[in-house]
């Protein structure tokens, strides 16, 4: 039977790790993987992505870690959210566009560039751009090789370059994984939860709307 456009939920309960996701042809949903052997206390470090993204979302997220650090007396790291969908590559010999939707016709961007080694390389900032000049970037890039664009806004950021050497990840690639922000969280190293803070790159509503109010 042909599925197109169904929901499809996969588990897996073959092993010690148990896994379960929910996809559609273009896109992995929901994933989430278990291992019934670890305990909370076991753990060395915890992450958390530090920013850009949602206001709340973030905010959960940090105060999550933060408040089981500071319970359990262990160390945390914070990770560009952009910078985890990189890792997503890690292994492979590939530059990689990670971008998200911020507002309107602005994006969070960054590039990145991963080796078959492991080793995944910073190759701009965290930014928040206009989509025409990610689209300058995207093709600037393109000259080199080929670019694969990662995150929420990859089709479109695909689209908007309208060049054959820049691509859209495939779908468990295309979406944030908790692995892959602890592969970058090992990269950069931990800390004390108390330097775990929230990277907006925005203002926030409150804040926008006090500046309006004061314009009045």
């Amino acid at each position: 039977m042909e599925l197109i456009d169904l929901l499809v939920i996969g588990i897996d309960t073959s092993g010690k790790t148990a896994s379960c996701a929910l996809c559609t042809e273009d896109a992995v949903l929901a994933q989430n993987t278990f291992d019934s052997g670890k305990k909370l206390e076991e753990i060395d470090g915890f992450a958390a992505v530090s920013g850009p993204g949602s206001y709340t979302g973030l905010r959960i997220g940090i105060s999550a870690v933060k408040g089981i650090c500071f319970a359990l007396d262990k160390p945390c790291a914070g990770v560009s959210a952009l910078e985890s969908l990189a890792y997503n590559f890690c292994g492979t010999d590939t530059v990689i566009c990670s971008v998200m939707h911020a507002r309107q016709n602005l994006v969070y961007s960054a590039f990145f560039e991963s080796d078959y080694l492991g080793n995944v390389e910073r190759l701009s900032e965290d930014e928040i751009i206009t989509v025409e000049e990610l689209a300058i970037r995207l093709n600037e890039c393109a000259r080199k090789g080929a670019v694969v664009c990662t995150g929420d806004y990859s089709a479109e950021a695909v689209k908007t370059a309208d060049n054959e050497m820049v691509f859209r990840a495939a779908p468990l690639l295309n979406s944030p994984l908790a692995s892959s922000l602890c592969f970058a969280a090992m990269k950069k190293g931990f800390s004390s939860p108390d330097e775990l803070n929230a990277e907006y790159m925005q203002i926030t509503k409150a804040e926008k709307d006090l500046i309006d109010k004061n314009k009045v």
